[in-house]
């Protein structure tokens, strides 16, 4: 039996095997990780909105003096961007790449701004925009041969 112009029990050619590289599992792991602090933004975000008495400070806590409603929104459009960035890097796209650095950059800041009220999440979150951004930056072209069959250059 056959499959397209190949036997259907034999190893698949030696062009598709080549394509990717072990980076590509690199940045396949940071577009799940910006899919974990999107994830965990909107979380934040949503308890900013919804319930401020959860945090540890209070609003004039923060490094920046503005009401939990501005962190919460702020935060939501940050979680948005990172999960549609995620998209991007997983379907091999530049713009979800772009997105990606710029969006870890911002949510870094924004969270750094936001460590007195949950300083444990703050830690965590800026960990993975770093690795992140380091991901994107170096390898993060690697992810195009998810879309395209072929390698970077």
């Amino acid at each position: 039996m056959t499959i397209g112009n190949r036997p259907a029990h034999s190893a698949p050619p030696a062009s598709l095997t080549a394509r990717a590289t072990a980076w590509l599992g690199w940045v396949l792991f940071v577009s799940i990780i910006m899919l974990s602090a999107g994830l965990i933004n909107i979380a934040q975000g949503l308890i900013a909105l919804l319930g401020d008495d959860f945090y540890v400070a209070s609003a004039t806590g923060l490094a920046v003096d503005v009401s939990f409603t501005a962190w919460g929104i702020a935060l939501l459009v940050l979680g948005v961007a990172l999960v549609a960035g995620a998209y991007g890097v997983l379907t091999g796209y530049g713009w979800g790449r772009t997105i990606g650095v710029l969006t870890a950059a911002v949510n870094a800041l924004v969270n750094l701004g936001f460590a007195a009220a949950y300083p444990y999440w703050t830690v965590l979150v800026v960990a993975f925009d770093v690795i992140a951004i380091y991901a994107l930056v170096v390898h993060g072209g690697e992810a195009k041969t998810l879309r395209t069959g072929r390698r970077p250059r």
